[in-house]
């Protein structure tokens, strides 16, 4: 299955070494609050949910989020990696005290709420993710940030042309 991706190739991963300052900076993306992570947890959960309510539609569609969403946290934990910090599920790396946890997890079970959390996350990634853009001073690794902006405003048109057929 692919996931919904904007239409264009991530900007490859090679040569990128050892980045203290960068890690810092993209490791929330990672596993933190507002992260990947959290948002592949939602989307599934929210894809069985809508399945669970006989709206294949919509379930199939934030199946294909989370699966694009799967790719944006195995290309972060890479980069973790390769810049020097093992890619553990903590909001700062290499701190392995911090553990994710679903906290942040939306679990509404109503198609309006559903939606509107997932439009308020791809937003919030969308800020985050920008900002991060601003303090990075490795180009490499801000392309490849820049490249994941794109899957996450194409996620949010989608998301917004749900919301429109459920209003």
């Amino acid at each position: 299955m692919k996931g919904l991706q904007a239409d264009l190739p991530y900007p490859s991963l090679e040569g990128i070494g050892e980045d203290e300052r960068s890690v810092r900076i993209i490791s929330p993306a990672y596993a933190d609050r507002g992260s990947e992570m959290t948002a592949v947890l939602q989307y599934v959960f929210q894809s069985v949910v809508f399945d669970g309510l006989g709206m294949q539609k919509y379930a199939e569609t934030l199946l294909q989020i989370a699966i694009a969403e799967m790719d944006h946290l195995k290309i972060l934990g890479t980069l973790l990696n390769q810049m020097g910090a093992l890619p553990v599920f903590v909001s700062r790396p290499p701190v392995k005290f911090d553990f994710y946890t679903t906290h942040a997890v939306s679990y509404s079970r109503e198609p309006t709420r559903m939606i509107l959390d997932d439009i308020s996350g791809e937003t919030e990634a969308i800020r985050t993710y920008e900002g991060m853009v601003q303090k990075l001073q490795n180009d490499k690794v801000s392309e490849i940030i820049r490249r994941i902006i794109l899957d996450e405003r194409l996620h949010l048109k989608t998301l917004k042309e749900l919301l429109e057929k459920l209003c």
